[in-house]
């Protein structure tokens, strides 16, 4: 048995942007637990290398931002959220100078911030701490959240699913409500119930799906598997970003090499060093991920190339070391030197573009559970993610669902004794090496069927592949105990479910989802909408 609960205000599942950004916001006025799966800093946030986009320079506008990020989305946006999210930019920018992160000053007295320009973006408007910005956002927001006596922390706690239950409201309707969340302890080795009248989920994307990832392996989709089995709908899983360049190396699998080297004169280049990218769009190597992505792929595949190289070298020594330090060191301790050669890269999973479906608030359909971030599908990005709009996403909608938290507690119930977790009738796995395998199968197979490229043919096989293993990981759940990697991989073979389902749905090409079985616009946009009961 999983023992006495424990019990907060709210609770908060993941300590990356989004899950802070909205713990601190709430600790104005209730107590917060925030759950975190590793560490408290163990987050995609902090591997952020490019920036945040806002507007900032005089010569730029909100509605130059609003029509970028629409472009870059292919006509899925929802304007209504994009509007949201560029006008409050600007204020999550001086909120988080505030909380101490310190953005990169510009070269000239009357420039606050230095600016740099990404993919997609027509303007400077990337505020950024040199090529760190998101490991210098998780430790002014960790150690804002550590400072303060309203915000607890229980790391090492693996999610397993929502605690949901039925509760009364008025004549005698019953509403079905989240109540908090089972969490596998990992030091005591044994499932916990964690009860609140309000969850939040901040738990990040799910990009781990895929053999080559940039992700941290904490990516592993599961607030989205969590929330699609409590009964929530979810949008646009086909949409998964993959970053054009990654580093390429047989030592380090998920180095990222940020856009921001291509929007300050980075060149990709083949290995002969002839600059391929204008070939493939007008904006050459400024053109946005998806189109990069696959024109990265289109010339490794039509040369037999295990990779191309992104070259920075005609920037000279001193702008590379002064724009790019983290990188440029880390690659010295790898062997290259960026001053003098180009970098070898190529794509690898990014981003996760769809996720639970929810609302300006950031409330999904299940009463009492709030998304916030890459684990959400808010209407933001579209069917491709402009870059450096994704720190800003969790910036906006952790305040915002935190204000609708705070607004709504009065009226929330308390949580009901929830059930002790159930280990009775299951033993020890004797065979881990099942989940070892069945891992590595998956991240494969969807890595080659449902990649950057994708076929009618690729999706049904994958489809094939996916309900072997679905049946499979279910029986092993459900005979033996729970251990970590059993989680978070019947999490993936959900979300790689989702992302099959949805991307079989979509007979068109549109952002971030290519086939060529049908490779023009079907009008009028539609988003890609899963009903856990279809």
């Amino acid at each position: 048995m999983s023992g006495e609960p424990i019990t907060t205000d709210v609770l908060v599942v993941g300590s990356g942007a989004a899950g802070l950004t909205a713990a601190l916001n709430l600790s104005t006025g209730c107590d917060v637990l925030v759950v975190c799966k590793g560490g408290i800093t163990d987050t995609s946030t902090a591997w952020a290398q490019g920036g945040i986009a806002a507007v900032l320079d005089e010569g730029d506008t909100f509605e130059a931002h609003i029509e970028d990020t629409m472009i870059a989305g292919a006509g899925l946006n929802d304007r209504r959220t994009v509007e949201a999210v560029v006008e409050r930019a600007p204020a999550a920018i001086e909120r988080l100078a505030a909380l101490g992160v310190p953005f990169t000053p510009g070269e000239t007295v009357s420039e606050r911030f230095h600016l740099t320009r990404e993919g997609g973006h027509t303007a400077r408007r990337i505020v950024h701490v040199d090529d760190a910005t998101g490991w210098a956002v998780q430790k002014a927001l960790t150690d804002a959240a550590l400072a303060n006596p309203r915000i607890r922390f229980l790391p090492g706690h693996v999610a397993v699913d929502l605690v949901t239950e039925r509760h009364t409201v008025h004549h005698g309707f019953a509403e079905r409500r989240c109540h908090g969340l089972y969490a596998y302890d990992r030091k005591a080795g044994r499932v916990r119930r964690i009860l609140a009248r309000a969850t939040v989920l901040a738990t990040g994307g799910a990009s781990r799906v895929y053999r080559f990832t940039t992700n941290p392996d904490g990516a592993t989709g599961d607030g989205i598997a969590m929330a699609w089995r409590a009964g929530c709908r979810v949008s646009n899983m086909e949409f998964n970003q993959f970053h054009p360049t990654c580093l390429y190396h047989t030592r380090v699998r998920n180095f990222l090499i940020t856009e921001a080297m291509r929007g300050e004169g980075g060149v990709l280049r083949l290995p002969d060093g002839t600059a391929f990218m204008e070939g493939h769009d007008p904006r050459a190597d400024l053109a946005p991920r998806d189109i990069v992505a696959r024109a990265i792929d289109a010339e490794m595949k039509r040369a037999g190339l295990p990779h191309v190289f992104l070259d920075m070298t005609h920037k000279g020594a001193a702008f590379i070391e002064e724009h790019f330090p983290t990188i440029h060191r880390r690659l010295l301790e790898l062997g290259i030197d960026a001053t003098k050669e180009p970098i070898p890269v190529v794509p690898a999973a990014h981003y996760t573009c769809g996720g639970v479906l929810v609302d300006l608030h950031g409330r999904t359909d299940l009463a009492g559970l709030y998304a916030i971030g890459e684990v959400s599908q808010s209407g933001l990005h579209g069917a491709n993610r402009m870059a450096s709009n994704s720190l800003l996403e969790c910036f906006v909608f952790g305040a915002s669902a935190a204000d609708d938290i705070l607004a709504r507690l009065g009226d929330m119930p308390p949580p009901p004794e929830a059930r002790p977790w159930d280990e009775s009738r299951v033993t020890d796995s004797d065979e881990e090496v099942v989940v070892a395998h069945n891992w590595e199968e998956l991240r494969r197979f969807m890595w080659d069927y449902v990649g950057i490229v994708r076929t009618d043919r690729r999706l049904e096989r994958a489809a094939h592949r996916v309900a072997l293993l679905r049946q499979e990981i279910a029986e092993y759940y459900g005979n033996f105990r729970v251990t970590p990697d059993l989680l978070e991989l019947r999490n993936l073979v959900e979300v790689a479910d989702l992302i099959v389902r949805s991307a079989r749905e979509r007979k068109e090409s549109r952002g971030l989802h290519y086939t060529t079985d049908y490779p023009e616009l079907r009008d009028p946009p539609r988003d890609t909408i899963m009903y856990p009961s279809s």
